[in-house]
């Protein structure tokens, strides 16, 4: 997602809109939350709640705390101030209700490790030792691994290495790792990144199915927002010091976004439904920032 130039100083969280199904018990909340690195505040005042079932995008430039955002919800970084709430308790203690995918790293394509064993190691990578061959354990995981791999379409190349697979078919089983012991909440940090365009349609339309048919709520860290953009309930949009929350059509309009940043921005909707941000001084780009060759920002 390309995003005009960041204005230093903080920006009041403001909520366009209230979502129609907000559960009455968030999965998610913060109230008046901020987060610090290295002594420089990423953002303040941030409130928001997410309800079960829900399909959130975390959108905004690099560097404004996106990533950060998951690592304040799964404990790994305590807020500076404010209150944080996953599943009714404090961040990092709702244990396997939380699944979570991080930045997706290509495997080396002479790995021999099987789909099914990366999947696996989602049911039991956080165990010591091997389990007996005829324990019920063993049979519950084989259950629940061939069950989740089934739902997100990989059974057919599930059994064949994993660096031998394309980047999507790998997404799939990564997501079928995160998934194997029944989120509530499915965490994923840029689960589209250097995908080809197919295969994000494909992933977006997955994790789409997942969150309504399956009743996971999703927060995801997106560059582009246009894969998932019909699938979204809310999107948390950051902005160096602060936050807009909201349904995705209140949230990324001129208005909105101009007042986040301080400075006049234009979107606009293309023939087929894609957004355009355009922003001074940058010129115009489609709402996307891949990352460059051989490197993350």
């Amino acid at each position: 997602m390309t995003t005009p130039a960041r204005t230093p100083g903080a920006v009041p969280r403001q909520d366009t809109g209230t979502d129609p199904a907000r559960s009455a018990a968030p999965v998610v909340s913060l109230r008046g939350a901020s987060v610090r690195i290295g002594g420089r505040t990423l953002w303040s005042d941030v409130g928001l709640d997410v309800g079960a079932g829900q399909f959130v995008a975390i959108l905004g430039p690099n560097g404004v705390g996106k990533s950060t955002l998951l690592k304040v919800l799964l404990g790994v970084l305590p807020p500076a101030s404010g209150e944080v709430r996953v599943l009714g308790t404090a961040p990092g203690r709702a244990g396997q209700r939380v699944g979570y995918l991080p930045q997706r790293r290509s495997f080396d394509p002479s790995l021999r490790m099987r789909g099914l064993d990366i999947v696996r190691l989602g049911w039991d990578g956080d165990r010591w030792g091997l389990p007996l061959p005829w324990s019920a354990g063993r049979r519950d995981a084989g259950r629940r691994i061939a069950e989740v791999v089934e739902l997100v379409g990989a059974s057919g190349y599930a059994h064949r290495p994993i660096g031998r697979l394309s980047g999507g078919e790998q997404q799939r089983l990564l997501i079928a790792q995160a998934l194997v012991r029944r989120p509530e909440l499915l965490l994923l940090d840029e689960p589209l990144d250097s995908l080809d365009l197919p295969n994000q349609a494909a992933v977006a339309a997955l994790v789409g199915r997942i969150c309504r048919e399956e009743g996971v709520t999703v927060m995801m860290v997106a560059h582009d927002v246009n894969p998932i953009l019909s699938r979204l309930d809310r999107v948390v949009y950051l902005a160096e010091g602060g936050a807009v929350t909201g349904p995705p059509e209140r949230v990324i309009t001129a208005e909105t976004l101009s007042r986040l940043y301080g400075t006049p921005i234009e979107v606009l909707r293309t023939s087929d439904g894609r957004l355009v941000v355009v922003g001074q001084p940058e010129a115009p780009a489609r709402h996307t920032d891949r990352h460059t060759a051989g490197g993350r920002p």
